[in-house]
């Protein structure tokens, strides 16, 4: 059966049992720092892009997908654009909205809050919001009503519970005999929302699309409609999409019904906090693999003191005609298999600790009675994980190259040394 020789030795060296032990047990701690790393970094990014999952499904909970408005008179024709938007293949919902920067009062208690006036029927094609209720409900939201949804931080700050009412401040004003005043009008809190993000929690309410609309002067208007796609990655190219279809059916009808539609997307909304993330993630990603990289060329430490202790079996080898090459060769094979041993045993660890985090984690707090996340400071009180296959073959691939490198020196060493100076003191 054909072996060939640097992998048949190379094999061998691994697998025999050494004169210098000290040589093997560094060759078993060049291959449990490299499988340790791996781990370690396999399970850090899973918890990473866990939390990233949450938070991200969090905020598009709230936020839409991808806007169409207009800056300037509102929509009339909202119905009419709804339809038309969810017609798209990509589209799997529509909402009309509108928006007002407002300050909320009550009992000299104010916080500056954003108000969304909705259709309650229509937002739960584009939101989590119904899901998102601790109390009341979204369909006390009634035209007239002049009902309102506050996020449970925000009604603790100002002090109100369901019943309560609450003085709306909006930045219309009006004309009085004793000057111009900021509108104002007494809202009804008919509901509590928490979703787990301060910035909605304390900082958001809802409201009845029509009421809303009244108190921007717009009449029957939306300034426009919230769309929620199949894909949330292809948000930014079915909003132009349904931009230029609608502007190209307006112009079509008549230059006078041509609309100028302000596009938005949840990439553009929320670039400074994603990016942030995904910048976390590539530090921490660096940092971690300074951990492989110095498991990994632990190799060539080892592969040294072999290549030392192995110089007269080098000799006989290149004294019965083995070439610079294979002698490399099979050095490189016995480092390579180091390496692969542990970023095997790294990537099986790994993906299997990161599958079951969250219930090993959960074991632990309840063994010693702790938690690491406490459910009263942290709105996630699970340790959530998401291992992907592309960071796994990643984090593999970069530990099995580096390892790989890691061997070149001692075996370009091994390679030139001469069997006549080796064999001299033998």
């Amino acid at each position: 059966m054909f072996r060939p020789l640097p992998l048949f030795v190379g094999l061998r060296y691994t697998r025999a049992k050494r004169r210098n032990h000290f040589i093997s047990f560094i060759s078993l701690v060049s291959m449990l720092g490299i499988t340790l790393g791996i781990v370690a970094l396999i399970v850090v990014l899973s918890v990473m892009n866990g939390f990233h999952k949450e938070i991200q499904e969090r905020i598009l909970g709230m936020a839409s997908h991808a806007t169409l408005s207009v800056p300037e008179g509102g929509i009339r024709d909202w119905e009419q654009l709804v339809e038309l938007v969810q017609r798209h293949p990509d589209v799997v919902g529509a909402a009309p909205f509108v928006e007002l920067q407002s300050m909320l009062m009550n009992a000299g208690r104010t916080k500056a809050a954003l108000l969304r006036g909705i259709v309650p029927g229509d937002e739960d094609a584009v939101s989590t919001l119904r899901s998102d209720m601790v109390a009341g409900s979204v369909d006390d939201l009634t035209p007239g009503s002049f009902g309102i949804i506050l996020g449970s931080e925000l009604a603790a700050v100002l002090g109100v519970g369901l019943g309560d009412k609450v003085t709306v401040v909006t930045p219309q004003l009006n004309a009085t005999p004793v000057g111009v005043m900021p509108r104002l009008k007494a809202f009804n809190v008919v509901g509590l929302f928490e979703v787990g993000m301060s910035d909605y929690d304390r900082g958001a309410g809802f409201m009845s699309m029509a009421d809303a609309a009244l108190l921007m002067r717009l009449g029957d208007a939306a300034e426009g409609v919230r769309v929620k796609v199949k894909d949330m990655f292809d948000a930014p190219l079915v909003a132009r999409e349904l931009a230029y279809q609608l502007n190209l059916g307006a112009e079509a009808e008549g230059p006078e019904n041509l609309v100028a539609y302000h596009v938005s997307d949840w990439t553009q909304v929320h670039r400074n906090f994603f990016a942030a993330l995904r910048t976390e993630k590539r530090m921490m990603t660096i940092i971690l693999f300074l951990i492989v990289a110095v498991a990994a060329f632990n190799i060539v430490s080892t592969l040294v003191m072999v290549v030392t202790d192995k110089r007269a079996d080098i000799a006989v080898l290149r004294t019965l005609g083995a070439s610079p090459g294979r002698i490399m060769a099979i050095f490189m094979v016995q480092g390579t298999t180091i390496g692969i041993a542990g970023t095997v045993l790294g990537v099986i660890g790994g993906v299997l600790l990161g599958w079951n985090v969250e219930p090993i984690v959960a074991a632990i707090e309840r063994a010693f009675g702790v938690h690491f996340l406490d459910p009263t400071i942290y709105y996630i009180s699970a340790l959530p994980s998401d291992v992907r296959t592309g960071d796994v073959l990643r984090i593999g691939g970069g530990a099995f190259l580096m390892s790989v490198l890691a061997t070149l020196y001692p075996a370009w060493r091994a390679s030139r040394t001469h069997p006549a100076e080796a064999l001299r003191y033998e």
